[in-house]
């Protein structure tokens, strides 16, 4: 069998960029792992090459339990890496490569710890539903929303599901921090439309809507969020303070999360909404005021505060800007305190006695999204031990993208403990 950083290796040689080729190569060596294993996965495709594959396993009871993760990546340009994005090299005791993090090390660490499982004949103590996913790194219209729409019976009888963007370590003294997401915060992608009257350059302007839009974006560039404290970074705050021997100081939050370091990358972006213009678009010629002007906002709120977001943003837009969305997403949470969180929780501290798991909310989005408008409760762990010099946030769509070997092998032994209750 495979080790879990040759899996890690084999898949992000699979140049699954996003947009690109496509996930169908990546997703057909996962569905020959999974079938000589002695599973049947079902494998589709929302587009031409744009492929997924689910697989279940029966387990002790019936109540399922979804472990998904998503094959596509975002660009990486290889003049600005050490080695080739897609070279899967493992160097210095890491696998280098588009994906390592993001997340095809998570992938890999799924099927070692399934494989594993299979081969030693062990069954898990809740049927399993595993989902490689195509296009998490655009809208999911061709991963997770086109599955949990026209695959809805793949999914029957889960509860609970866990994926990216949590249960990896942060260092801290004699401590490592583990942060298990409970929730994120909801999506508001929107194109942005100032109208005016088109006429030549050199003349007073009319109506200009170059002017009337960049105006607006600066209104909404500068504005400075209220901080918003939603139960689970709360939660966060307090369970930080008791790590670090002090509570947290609530009425100085941007400074704490400054001192705090790594730590403060925890809450820095999930204690108010935000709004950042990533993309304008404007004119033909530089004599001539055109009669439209675009842009692009990437909006992001937490959850419980969309109606909030969006009122301030359009009191930021002013009535002669329109905003239509691009993708818009609900914030979506998931319960906390509760048994299953504990579970997660015990399967790291059983595997690292320094562990201090806390709850987490995530600043950005995954496909928990499109499974939390079926019912789904999903919680962020993929279970990941960390050098302290390796910035985990930094590896998320960064150049040298890179997961430590050792890591993914505590991820593996990790999840084979939450799956099989061992």
């Amino acid at each position: 069998m495979k080790s879990v950083a040759e899996i890690c290796s084999d898949l992000i040689r699979f140049d699954t960029t996003n947009p690109g080729s496509g996930e169908r190569p990546a997703a057909e060596y996962i569905a020959t792992l999974l079938a000589d294993a002695g599973l049947e996965p079902v494998v589709f495709e929302a587009a031409p090459k744009r492929t997924t594959v689910v697989a279940r396993i029966a387990g002790d009871s019936p109540d399922a339990l979804l472990v998904h993760g998503h094959l596509d990546v975002v660009p990486a340009d290889p003049a600005e890496w050490r080695m080739h994005p897609f070279s899967g090299e493992i160097v210095d005791g890491c696998v280098y490569g588009r994906g390592a993090v993001d997340m095809k090390g998570s992938c890999a660490m799924t099927l070692a710890a399934v494989l594993g499982m299979a081969a030693r004949g062990e069954r898990p103590r809740r049927d399993l539903v595993l989902a490689f996913l195509a296009d998490e790194e655009a809208t999911g219209d061709h991963g997770s929303r086109h599955a949990v729409t026209e695959h809805r019976e793949l999914f029957d009888g889960v509860s609970e599901a866990i994926s990216e963007s949590g249960g990896f370590s942060v260092a801290s003294g004699g401590h490592r921090v583990y942060p298990i997401a409970v929730g994120e915060r909801g999506t508001a992608w929107m194109k942005l439309t100032a109208h005016g009257v088109a006429g030549h350059g050199s003349r007073p302007p009319v109506d200009n809507p170059v002017a009337t839009l960049v105006h607006a974006l600066s209104r909404v560039a500068s504005h400075r969020w209220p901080v918003r404290l939603t139960p689970s970074v709360a939660a966060l705050l307090k369970e930080l303070g008791e790590v670090i021997g002090r509570p947290v100081d609530l009425d100085r939050l941007d400074e704490e999360a400054a001192r705090l370091g790594p730590l403060g990358s925890l809450f820095k972006s999930q204690i108010r909404n935000s709004a950042n213009p990533t993309m304008l678009d404007a004119g033909y010629k530089v004599n001539v005021v055109p009669s439209t002007a675009e842009a692009h906002v990437d909006g992001r709120y937490l959850p419980g505060l969309r109606e909030e977001f969006l009122e301030t943003i359009d009191e930021l837009l002013g009535a002669k800007v329109t905003r239509e969305f691009v993708n818009l997403e609900d914030a979506p949470d998931a319960p906390y305190p509760s048994a299953f969180f504990d579970e997660l929780a015990g399967a790291l501290t059983a595997e690292d006695p320094l562990a201090r798991p806390v709850p987490y909310v995530m600043a950005g989005g995954t496909d928990a999204k499109s499974f939390a408008r079926i019912g789904i409760k999903g919680y962020g762990f993929a279970p990941l031990m960390l050098r302290p010099d390796l910035d985990y946030f930094g590896m998320f769509h960064g150049k040298d993208e890179r997961v430590p070997v050792e890591g993914l092998e505590f991820g593996v032994r990790v999840l084979t403990r939450l799956l099989t209750n061992d």
